[in-house]
């Protein structure tokens, strides 16, 4: 009844209690064994879902990435627009850039100092 990686329980004399001992213990091992068969395939299973989740994470993640970078692109080329603007009216009407300068910092002051 000796089964490689098993440990004999056989002391002598009769036998009788020496052998039911070798019976629960082989009961047991072939316990033990087919519960672990039968959580393998489980655990693949769960192993493969996570895999995939990751994996469609990872690829939502690059999308949104190539959006904001996408994005800010644009946003960056829009400030520099804006800038080229401001710059142009400024230098075509200076009197009128001034005048809504100074409005604007009266304005500011005035409702910053009400704080």
């Amino acid at each position: 009844m000796d089964q490689p990686g098993r440990v004999s329980t056989s002391i002598g004399g009769n036998g009788t209690a020496s052998r039911a001992m070798d019976n629960a213990t082989s009961s047991a091992h072939g316990a033990i064994d087919k519960a672990s068969a039968a959580v393998k395939p489980a655990v693949d299973r769960i192993a493969s879902g996570a895999h995939q989740a990751v994996d469609k994470v990872a690829v939502a993640a690059s999308d949104a990435a190539e959006s904001l970078s996408a994005k800010a692109s644009r946003l960056k080329e829009g400030q520099a627009q804006f800038a080229t603007q401001c710059r142009d009216y400024v230098g075509a009407n200076p009197l009128v850039s001034l005048g809504i300068a100074l409005t604007a910092g009266f304005l500011l002051s005035r409702l910053l100092a009400n704080r």
